[in-house]
């Protein structure tokens, strides 16, 4: 999910490069009503920071209030600290500095998908 029509394209290329399927969101409302029809389909959750209409942060707080265990990638230009001290404990699971390449996207999703020993 990202506002931004060539970064949400170019993710999605690396995706499906990789061999995932992906559904697009263009802001967090639009994400959220998707979530709500297909959240059992979904295994990860690539998430822009800053968005108009709804922001990463309550993007990402409405989606784990309906569904705990949904893994969600923090994706942002900001610094880490920065970007992650506004998620403190609540459970992300990654992420991603813009912009990434192909294998750091690998990499992060590889962790977050991995299954628990």
């Amino acid at each position: 999910m990202d506002d931004d029509e060539s970064v949400r394209s170019v993710c999605m290329d690396l995706l499906h490069h990789l061999g995932f399927s992906t559904i697009e969101a263009k802001d967090g409302d639009q994400a959220l009503a998707i979530f709500g029809e297909r959240a059992e389909e979904i295994s990860c959750v690539i998430l822009d920071l800053t968005m108009p209409r709804r922001d990463g942060v309550g993007t990402f707080q409405e989606m784990k209030r309906r569904r705990p265990d949904v893994k969600v990638i923090l994706c942002s230009g900001y610094s880490e600290q920065e970007s992650l001290s506004r998620f403190a404990g609540e459970g992300l699971a990654g992420f991603l500095q813009k912009p990434y390449q192909l294998g750091e996207l690998k990499d992060r999703i590889e962790r977050v998908l991995k299954p628990a020993p």
